[in-house]
């Protein structure tokens, strides 16, 4: 069981930067893939990335490459998402989750409550 809590977000002019971070507890943390998703309004939930349980390999969304960067520290039970050169497109509720690392919002097995970020056009 992995309990999952998002923060950092806000409002933020386009162009600027956030950190989110997603604190895990359990024990089992260590032995998961993590992803970071979002909800734009009136969309459906979308892939954004993905870092392997041990964070030697990572992947994103064609949207955010070049511009988010995904990290975790194992022996904090933290991921974050670095986001820079935010876009108003970007504006959604971000949700960090545990799983199997892909791109695919079913295989993911816990998720957090999601935190907003509103970059305003």
């Amino acid at each position: 069981q992995v309990q999952l809590v998002e923060s950092g977000g806000g409002l933020v002019q386009a162009g600027g930067s956030l950190r989110l971070a997603c604190a895990a507890s359990g024990r089992t943390f260590s032995s998961y893939a993590m992803g970071w998703f979002r909800r734009a309004p009136g969309k459906a939930r979308q892939f954004v990335a993905a870092i392997s349980w041990s964070g030697g390999s990572t992947y994103y969304a064609d949207s955010v490459k070049g511009r988010f960067t995904i990290s975790r520290d194992n022996a904090k039970n933290t991921v974050r998402l670095q986001m820079n050169s935010l876009k108003p497109e970007d504006t959604a509720v971000y949700y960090c989750a545990a799983g199997y690392g892909s791109s695919v919002v079913a295989e993911y097995d816990y998720w957090g409550q999601g935190t907003q970020v509103t970059v305003p056009s």
